[in-house]
């Protein structure tokens, strides 16, 4: 039985994650291949994008939503059965719509948070995807690789930026103030959480430090 954990933190630990299990076989079997691959990459890059978009607070989503792994196993799996079709042309609206709307958008209760999540799936299952050239961020940092094997597809991702830059989600740069603001806010809570609490009242006992020299005696 797989265990659900904490997804990771950054874009590219998530896409590690998404990664680590998928085989050669897996990604042969359907039969538009190449298709296939591009957009196996593009919507586990859309997972990590919905996943980090959390660590923005309300410029990420204005209603912190838990994503998992099942939506985009669910995803996959959807993916694989639309392009199994004996149809030659991708279904792109239906696949927005099974992604985005019920997948994704089944956990989302905000009607501006819909409309991201759709905009932002839509950048990546698109024709553009199809091609090498296509960036998912102006840095071009970020792109769907070229056909490979599942281990060149890992390669790709371990020489991805440790540091996920605000562009890559369509946000402005001061967004990264809004985060390290709410992460240091967190480390001093629980800092000050883990402090012994000192009593200073005549009959409140011991402090710390007391108490350790009567152990030590």
């Amino acid at each position: 039985m797989k265990l659900t954990t904490e997804p990771p933190r950054g874009i590219k630990a998530n896409l590690k994650r998404s990664y680590a299990e998928l085989s050669d076989a897996w990604l042969d079997d359907c039969k538009k291949e190449t298709i296939y691959r591009k957009m196996v990459f593009g919507v586990a890059f859309f997972h990590a994008i919905v996943q980090e978009r959390r660590k923005f607070g309300p410029l990420g989503w204005n209603v912190v939503y838990q994503f998992n792994d099942s939506d985009l196993n669910t995803s996959f799996t959807m993916l694989k059965i639309f392009l199994d079709d004996d149809s030659p042309e991708v279904p792109w609206e239906a696949l927005v719509y099974i992604t985005g709307h019920i997948n994704y958008g089944g956990r989302v209760t905000d009607d501006n948070d819909r409309r991201c999540l759709i905009t932002t799936l839509e950048k990546y299952y698109c024709t553009d995807n199809l091609t090498d050239d296509y960036f998912y961020s102006e840095s071009e940092k970020y792109k769907a690789p070229p056909f490979g094997d599942a281990q060149s597809y890992r390669d790709y991702i371990n020489q991805l930026p440790e540091e996920d830059a605000p562009e890559v989600f369509g946000l402005h740069d001061n967004a990264n103030i809004a985060y390290q603001r709410a992460e240091s806010d967190a480390m001093v809570s629980k800092v000050l959480n883990i402090q012994p609490r000192i009593s200073t009242g005549k009959g409140g006992g011991l402090s710390p430090d007391e108490l350790v020299v009567e152990k030590a005696k």
